[in-house]
C-alpha cells in the first residue's frame, strides 16, 4: 500500500489545501492529512487542532482514504509512526519552494527512506494562503469560496468574538 502524508497547520484548511489533498488522494492509496498542533506558530493557531482536523475531515468525506490525524512530533517521526513513505507539500511559488527545499533536505537527512513530493498549486489558488484568508475575514472581508462553508462561518464567528 502506497501511503503518503500531507501535513500542515491548516489554520484554517483552505481550498489551496483540499486542491493538493483530493490530488494526492489521486496518486496514492492512502493519504493521511497531519495537522500540526502548531501552537509557538505566529502566536498560536486561531482554531484548535481539533476544530482544524474537524474542518479537513468534513470537507475531506467525499475523498476516499482520506484520513486526518493531529501530531505534535518531528514531521520524519510522524510519519514513520504513520508508516508514511512519501511527503506531499503544495508549492504555489518560488517563496513556498526555497522553504519546503530546505525542510526536504533537513528530512532526508533524518530518514532517507522518505521521499518528499511537491505539487503545484493551480493557477486559481497560488495565491491563497490561510494567513491571507485570516487578514480578510479579520477585516470583514468575504471568504466565501476561498475556505468549505463551515470554515467561512467559524472565522466569522471566531473573529466577532475576538472583537
Amino acid at each position: 500500500m502506497k501511503r503518503a502524508l500531507c501535513p500542515g497547520t491548516f489554520d484554517p484548511v483552505t481550498a489551496g489545501h483540499l486542491d493538493i489533498i483530493e490530488r494526492a488522494s489521486s496518486l496514492f492509496d492512502e493519504v493521511i492529512v497531519g495537522v500540526a498542533l502548531s501552537a509557538d506558530k505566529g502566536g498560536g493557531p486561531l482554531f484548535s487542532v481539533e476544530e482544524r482536523c474537524a474542518f479537513i475531515r468534513d470537507a475531506t468525506a467525499h475523498v476516499p482514504h482520506v484520513t486526518v490525524r493531529p501530531f505534535d512530533t518531528l514531521l520524519v517521526d510522524f510519519a514513520q509512526e504513520m508508516d508514511a513513505r512519501v511527503i506531499i507539500k503544495g508549492l504555489r511559488a518560488v517563496t513556498d519552494f526555497e522553504r519546503e527545499f530546505q525542510m526536504a533536505q533537513l528530512n532526508y537527512r533524518l530518514d532517507q527512506n522518505i521521499e518528499t513530493i511537491f505539487i503545484m498549486s493551480i493557477p486559481e489558488y497560488a495565491y491563497l494562503s490561510s494567513s491571507a484568508v485570516k487578514e480578510i475575514a479579520r477585516h470583514g472581508g468575504d471568504v466565501r469560496g476561498l475556505v468549505p462553508d463551515a470554515v467561512c462561518e467559524a472565522l466569522a464567528t471566531r473573529l466577532k468574538q475576538s472583537r
